[in-house]
């Protein structure tokens, strides 16, 4: 009789763990889904099975790594060079992007101050091979000028 009741008790957990691993779902009279375990008469049902919980889910990362076991002391010390190693990487690259940003900044400035002094109407000198000083004529100030802006717009755009 025990065996029975037994047996008995394990086919009602069974039964009980599938019904409650689906879910029906129908459409209201108002065009809405609705789910729930009773349904409305008449009503067409779509039944949707719930997906086994996690202790069936597949093993992640974190769960490999803790099967392996604890780190030795010299599989520590590797991941610490590692790891220092990236952070010094990624340090020279940040300062790399820095002084490059740096450089960007300081050439827009001074090529906006060369455009500026062409632009401002004094008269421009230049040395020439010889060491000799010249001022720019009108249309040599032009082409200046014209360089200076597609200069500026390089380094500053």
């Amino acid at each position: 009789m025990t065996k029975f009741l037994v047996l008995l008790i394990g086919l009602a957990v069974a039964v009980a763990g599938v019904a409650q691993a689906q879910i029906k779902c129908w459409t209201t009279a108002d065009g809405k889904r609705a789910c729930g375990d009773a349904p409305p008469a008449g009503a067409k049902v779509t039944t949707v099975k719930i997906p086994p919980g996690p202790a069936d889910a597949a093993p992640s990362a974190a769960s490999k790594d803790a099967k392996k076991g604890p780190l030795t002391s010299a599989e520590k010390e590797q991941d610490y060079r590692k790891r220092q190693a990236e952070e010094q990487k990624a340090a020279a690259k940040a300062d790399q992007q820095k002084q490059e940003a740096d450089a960007k900044k300081e050439n827009c400035e001074r090529s906006q101050e060369a455009l500026r002094a062409l632009e401002g109407g004094q008269r421009i000198q230049r040395t020439d091979a010889k060491g000799e000083r010249y001022f720019l004529e009108d249309a040599q100030r032009e082409q200046e000028t014209a360089k200076a802006r597609t200069q500026a717009q390089q380094a500053c755009g």
